[in-house]
């Protein structure tokens, strides 16, 4: 009789002093257990909290699980994803050679994520009211911070889909230790720009001291300009497209797949201010520039095509003050 292998689900978090945060990522367990109630679900903590990590696959292992789908319960994959949590998961699987472990990937930059952080972002305006237009709002996105830059560049990017797709006047990155800039530096750069109101957003899984000093420190920067408008927007807390994430990337893991960046792309999923965009034909509108420097004969004249669009889809925010329009032509000053 052939002995099929049952299949366990852990999540790996790192673990926080604040015990508000070791129950929002319990919590967070719990949704995804519920959503796949097909596998025994455990957790656990890196540090600072338990039950951890140890504790967790001990438990699906002592359920009968032979083999064991990780996933780390993180937005990037920074030291912790890359490096420490492979390694207490390694250690573990060295020790049970009888237990087969999968790690999955971070939640990186989804477009689900980046619906939950606009969700997040567009609650706060609503709350704020609409005195204020999207052209005179600067976001700043504050992340984790860490030594990796690549982790730290996700931030980064984050901020820019988010700034793009709101239309926002300005965007700026910020992070709450570790790397540069600190959060109070940054908002005091983005308050000598001249925007009326300043949307403040943790993109953070849950709450804890570096939430809280984020916004203590927009509540300083606040008071030294009570002629801009300080928006604080909520983490991602208990956003319900969270979990769904971490079930995608079990399902990741299930197919064997190297996830390429198709999922960033408009044409093919929704990205937040491009909807319209999806199912487009892709084709090239630059067919009137190929070959230009390779020695073939060219006859169009460029100079009558630099002002129309080429057939593109139109942009959503074109009329940006900062945006494709501004890069014409100066204004002539009268100077000769």
């Amino acid at each position: 009789m052939v002995r099929l292998e049952k299949t366990g689900i852990m999540i790996c978090g790192h673990g926080s002093r604040d015990g508000r945060a070791v129950a929002e990522f319990t919590a967070l367990a719990q949704r995804v257990k519920r959503r796949l109630p097909q596998y025994d679900v455990d957790f656990g903590f890196l540090e600072f909290a338990t039950p951890v990590i140890r504790d967790g696959l001990d438990a699906l292992r002592a359920k009968g699980n032979t083999r064991i789908l990780a996933l780390p319960g993180m937005l990037f994959a920074a030291g912790h994803a890359k490096n420490d949590i492979p390694s207490v998961l390694n250690r573990y699987q060295a020790e049970h050679p009888g237990v087969a472990i999968s790690c999955g990937r971070d939640l990186g930059i989804d477009l689900k994520m980046l619906r939950a952080a606009g969700d997040r972002i567009r609650q706060a305006l609503e709350d704020a009211g609409d005195a204020v237009p999207r052209h005179e709002t600067a976001l700043v996105v504050v992340g984790r911070g860490t030594s990796d830059p690549d982790a730290n560049s996700g931030i980064a990017k984050v901020m820019r889909l988010l700034w793009e797709g709101f239309g926002f006047g300005w965007g700026e990155t910020a992070y709450s230790g570790v790397t540069f800039p600190l959060v109070e530096p940054a908002l005091r750069h983005v308050a000598k720009l001249g925007y009326r109101r300043v949307v403040v957003f943790p993109y953070f899984l849950f709450t804890g001291i570096l939430v809280e000093r984020i916004y203590g420190h927009t509540d300083l920067v606040a008071r030294d300009h009570p002629e801009i408008e300080f928006v604080k927007a909520g983490y991602l807390s208990d956003h319900p497209l969270v979990p769904e994430v971490l079930e995608d990337r079990l399902n990741e893991i299930l197919a064997g797949a190297n996830a390429m960046n198709c999922q960033m792309c408009k044409y093919r999923a929704q990205m937040l201010g491009f909807e319209d965009e999806v199912g487009l034909a892709q084709r090239s509108h630059h067919h009137h520039v190929e070959g230009i420097g390779t020695g073939h004969s060219h006859h169009h004249d460029h100079g009558h095509h630099h002002g129309h669009d080429h057939g593109h889809h139109p942009y959503p925010h074109a009329d940006h003050p900062l945006g494709p329009r501004s890069l014409g032509r100066p204004a002539k000053t009268g100077t000769p």
